[in-house]
């Protein structure tokens, strides 16, 4: 008898694949604070997760770039940068606990195979 791991990790596997897309978005807005004209970019994590577990059934993979959305400021500044490094820092420190969640779940997961396998 095989193990279908997609099957046994559950949604966790796609989550953290879309959380460290985002982390790669959200790093590139922290980044790029001070760049004239940079407008911070974010993404629906509920739609990629969507979305991504819909193309696993299909085989195919989602183009991340195209489903970024673009982030209205609170206070626009007059460069044009719409980076808030408070609002970036935030969904930066949500996102990496996020995705530290995801990962508990995967070790919960495969700690318990590894027992069934054992017989305990």
């Amino acid at each position: 008898m095989t193990i279908n791991f997609k099957d046994a990790l559950g949604v966790h596997a796609d989550a953290l694949h879309v959380r460290a897309e985002r982390t790669k978005v959200l790093a590139a807005n922290i980044a790029n604070e001070s760049t004239p004209g940079y407008t911070a970019r974010d993404v629906d994590f509920g739609a990629m997760l969507q979305e991504r577990a819909a193309d696993d059934a299909d085989g195919f993979t989602a183009t991340f770039d195209a489903d970024t959305l673009y982030r209205v400021p609170f206070h626009p500044s007059a460069d044009g940068n719409t980076v808030e490094i408070g609002v970036e820092q935030a969904a930066f420190s949500q996102n990496a606990s996020d995705f530290q969640t995801s990962l508990t779940f995967i070790n919960m997961k495969l700690r318990g195979l590894a027992k069934a396998i054992d017989g305990r």
